[in-house]
């Protein structure tokens, strides 16, 4: 008997016909048919995005993804629910692709040590291939954060969890003692979120590998971490 639970603690039985449904062919095709069409459209954003910011219309975003204007708003309640998924499947590719990227480093702050500085170098501000990207999160970030505040730490957990992930085999092997591994891990992010955010649209004094090499040091000193010359993967 499948069963579910309320808000409330309450427990729900699932009918036969919801369970039918469930396993019904039909069914999977029109749920594995939606979330494709979804991909397509978080696809066709960001490529929106890599050109103009978040500047898009709905209408650009249909003609872009190859769907009618109302598929669009069958999938998604308007622009700022594109916006949310998009920033959701940034994080996760991120994180993804950094965990990959650093796999060969065995030391775990070495791993950290790689995605904050990596983080850090999308605001180069040199390459307009990354500019664009690094200034859409920042001007988006908190006018959705304030919108939606638990859809926005959602789609920001990954790079979290990427984090205390290290934060915790740097623990396990003794080189850091956090009290709080989650909590630290959480943040640090919030510093890498802030620096990236405040440099995305000011002048840089400095570089931006001296400026990632700063938050860094600060970040591992807060861990009890000692400085050591760390070197990134090739």
């Amino acid at each position: 008997m499948s069963t579910s639970s309320g808000e409330d603690g309450s427990v729900s039985v699932m009918s036969w016909t919801e369970r039918a449904a469930d396993r019904s062919p039909l069914m999977q095709h029109w749920r594995s048919r939606n979330v494709r069409q979804m991909k397509i459209m978080v696809e066709a954003a960001r490529r929106l995005i890599s050109q103009k910011g978040s500047g898009f219309t709905t209408q650009e975003l249909a003609r872009e993804a190859g769907v009618a204007l109302q598929t669009f708003y069958r999938h998604f309640g308007g622009k700022d629910q594109l916006l949310l998924a998009t920033l959701e499947d940034m994080h996760t590719e991120m994180a993804a692709e950094y965990a990959a990227a650093a796999r060969d480093l065995t030391d775990p702050l070495a791993r950290l040590h790689y995605y904050i500085t990596t983080i850090l170098s999308g605001v180069d501000g040199t390459d307009p291939v990354t500019q664009a990207p690094a200034r859409f999160i920042t001007a988006e970030h908190w006018r959705l954060h304030q919108l939606f505040p638990e859809e926005m730490t959602l789609a920001t957990q990954p790079t979290v969890d990427l984090f205390a992930r290290e934060l915790r085999a740097a623990q396990e092997q003794g080189l850091i003692a956090p009290s709080d591994v989650d909590h630290s891990a959480e943040l640090m992010v919030m510093l890498v979120r802030t620096v990236y955010h405040h440099y995305a649209f000011k002048a840089k004094t400095e570089p931006t590998a001296a400026i990632a090499e700063h938050v860094w040091e600060l970040c591992l000193q807060g861990i009890g971490g000692r400085m050591e010359r760390r070197d990134a993967p090739r």
